[in-house]
């Protein structure tokens, strides 16, 4: 993909949220939204919220939602890896947590699809606030290829 103006780029982010949306609904209702794309990199965030804290008495965002939210951004790095995107589906994930989230704080993944064969496609993930380097949670992944088209955009040129 090049590198698109920054009103292009915007749209095209927009129109990821849109699709993330209304394709599964899960990532709606936990309030996911791309932050920023490149070719097989997807960087998604979760913004902090009550109805997603697992410890009313820590106000520590639940493991879950972090899973869910490696799993997307994972699942949308393997879509950003091709010029027209594919369905695809978890076939495994491995997540460790490396330390909670910051109570009152967004949550923010960034994913990478790294080796792509004729199905499967593999990420490396992480979780974090600020700094990738200062992770929350890890993971990688297999997702398979379906032959179902999702129509996120044509090539974004």
């Amino acid at each position: 993909m090049s590198d698109p103006s920054p009103e292009s780029r915007d749209a095209f982010i927009r129109r990821l949220d849109e699709v993330f949306s209304e394709f599964v609904p899960h990532n709606r209702a936990l309030g996911f939204r791309f932050r920023d794309y490149g070719d097989g990199m997807a960087e998604i965030a979760i913004p902090y919220a009550a109805h997603l804290v697992g410890n009313p008495d820590t106000g520590v965002v639940h493991g879950g939602a972090i899973s869910a939210l490696l799993d997307a951004t994972s699942g949308a790095s393997v879509f950003l890896k091709f010029r027209r995107a594919v369905g695809v589906a978890t076939l495994d994930l491995r997540i460790d947590y490396l330390k909670p989230a910051t109570p009152g704080r967004e949550v923010v993944a960034r994913a990478t699809c790294y080796k792509v064969t004729k199905q499967i496609a593999f990420t490396r993930a992480v979780a974090f606030h600020d700094d990738p380097e200062a992770p929350i949670a890890s993971s990688s992944g297999t997702f398979i290829m379906v032959s179902r088209s999702i129509p996120i955009a044509e090539a974004h040129e």
